[in-house]
C-alpha cells in the first residue's frame, strides 16, 4: 500500500480540520485537554455531532451509512479528531458490534440495530469477561439454555466499561458444554431492562467509576436476537476483538498525549533547565517519538487489511501491544514531568468548573489518575501476553 499523502488527501485534511474548528464544541476539548471526566451526555453530544456530518460510521460500508473513505483518510481523520482534543467516540457499538453484525447478522438484525447506533438510540456494553474468564475468554461459564422463543441467561459479567449507561449488551454466553470449549459459545444481544439484570460498580485506583459487574438471574432473551448461527459465537468474538485491539491501541490519541507532553516538558525546569536538556529524559523522549512512528506505519496496515475484508489477527495482535505499551510510556513521562505535583491527587480537579486551588501546574492535576488507569492496557481487550502468543501461532503457521 501507499502511505504518502496525495493532494486530495491533504485537501481532505485541511477539510477535517476546518469542521472540527467550527463544530467541536470547545467546552468538550478543553476538559478532553485538560483529563477532566467526561459525562454521558458529553459523550452522546460529540456522537451526535458527527452522526449530523455524516462522518460517525466512517469504517462502514456505505450501504450502511459509511462514508466511503480510503484507509488514509480515515487515518487522517482519526488523527485530526484526536489531536483536536475530541472525546473519543464509545467504541462498543459503532466500532466493534457493528462490523460483526454486517458481517455475520441477519438483515432484519442490520435494518434494526445499526440505524439506532448511529442515531444514538441505544447505548451499548460488551459482557465477555467473567470471573475466570478474562485472557482465556473460552472459558466463560454464562449459560444460555433455550426454552421455545427464549434464551434463558444465568451468569456473571466483570469489567463490563461503561454498563451503567448502557441499554444494550452484547453477550458471550455458553449454548453447549460438550466438545471443546471454543464450540458452545454463542453471540447474544441483551436488553439491560430485562428483568433479572443487576449492575454493580467498581471503583477504580483513582476513583472513577468507570467499569461494573452485571448478573443475569433468569433472564428472557428472544431467539431473535442471537446473532449468527447457535455455537458458532467464538469466531464472532475473533473477529469483533480485532476491531477492539485495534481501537484499544489509540494511535491518534498517543500522537495527542505525545505533543502534550513534550510542551510539558519544554517548559518543565529541572536545575534551571527545561526537561528537554536533560539527557535522559530527552533520551527517552527521542525513542518514545520513534515507536510512535512505527506504530503509524502498523496501523495503517491494520486499517487497509481491514478495508479489503480481512480480519489481520497478527497485525492487530502487534498495534495493540505497542499501541497499549506506548500509552503506558506516555503516561509514565508526564507523571515524571510533573514530579512531585503528581503525588497530591485531588479528585475533585477532575470535574468540570473545579475552582479550587491547583498542586502545581494545571496541566498536572490528572497525571497520577491517568498513569494508574493506563495499566489496564495492556490486560483488557486480550492480555499482552496472549497477544504475543498469537503472534507466534501466526509466524509458526501452528
Amino acid at each position: 500500500m501507499d502511505l504518502n499523502f496525495t493532494p486530495e488527501d491533504e485537501a481532505f485534511r485541511e477539510e477535517v480540520r476546518s469542521f472540527l474548528k467550527e463544530k467541536l464544541p470547545a467546552r468538550l476539548s478543553d476538559k478532553v485537554r485538560q483529563g477532566q471526566r467526561l459525562t454521558k451526555e458529553d459523550m452522546e453530544e460529540w456522537h451526535a455531532i458527527l452522526n449530523e456530518q455524516g462522518w460517525l460510521a466512517n469504517h462502514w460500508p456505505e450501504e450502511w451509512g459509511g462514508t466511503g473513505w480510503s484507509v488514509i483518510q480515515r487515518f487522517i481523520f482519526e488523527t485530526e479528531v484526536a489531536m483536536a482534543h475530541a472525546p473519543r467516540i464509545v467504541p462498543f457499538g459503532l466500532s466493534m458490534l457493528a462490523p460483526v453484525l454486517i458481517k455475520y447478522g441477519s438483515e432484519e438484525q442490520k435494518k434494526h440495530w445499526l440505524p439506532r447506533i448511529l442515531d444514538g438510540t441505544d447505548w451499548w456494553c460488551q459482557g465477555y469477561s467473567e470471573p475466570g474468564a478474562g485472557s482465556d475468554l473460552a472459558s466463560l461459564k454464562t449459560s444460555a439454555r433455550r426454552e421455545g422463543d427464549h434464551y434463558i441467561v444465568n451468569g456473571q459479567k466483570t469489567w463490563t466499561t461503561l454498563g451503567q449507561y448502557a441499554d444494550m449488551i452484547f453477550c458471550l454466553v455458553r449454548t453447549d458444554n460438550t466438545g471443546k470449549k471454543q464450540e458452545g459459545i454463542s453471540f447474544l444481544l441483551i436488553d439491560m431492562n430485562t428483568p433479572g439484570i443487576e449492575v454493580r460498580p467498581i471503583k477504580l485506583l483513582e476513583g472513577d467509576h468507570e467499569v461494573n459487574e452485571v448478573f443475569f438471574t433468569d433472564v428472557k432473551v428472544p431467539v431473535e436476537n442471537l446473532v449468527g448461527e447457535e455455537n458458532k459465537g467464538w469466531t464472532y468474538a475473533k473477529y469483533l476483538l480485532t476491531y477492539e485491539r485495534t481501537n484499544i491501541a489509540g494511535v491518534g490519541a498517543s500522537m495527542a498525549a505525545f505533543e502534550q507532553l513534550k510542551e510539558h516538558a519544554r517548559t518543565t525546569m529541572r536545575g534551571g533547565k527545561p526537561l528537554t536538556e536533560d539527557p535522559l529524559f530527552a533520551a527517552r523522549l527521542a525513542k518514545l517519538e520513534i515507536e510512535l512512528e512505527n506504530m503509524k506505519t502498523t496501523n495503517l496496515r491494520v486499517l487497509d487489511a481491514a478495508g479489503h475484508g480481512q480480519a489481520p489477527m497478527a497485525e492487530s495482535s502487534m498495534l495493540k501491544i505497542r499501541g497499549t505499551e506506548i500509552r503506558q510510556q506516555i503516561t509514565d513521562l508526564m507523571r515524571r514531568a510533573a514530579g512531585r505535583y503528581a503525588q497530591p491527587f485531588i479528585t475533585e480537579a477532575l470535574e468540570e468548573g473545579f475552582n479550587g486551588e491547583p498542586v502545581g501546574p494545571d496541566w498536572a492535576a490528572p497525571t497520577a489518575a491517568q498513569y494508574f488507569n493506563t495499566r489496564k492496557l495492556s490486560i483488557f481487550g486480550g492480555s499482552n501476553e496472549v497477544q504475543r502468543e498469537i503472534i507466534t501461532k501466526a509466524i509458526l503457521e501452528l
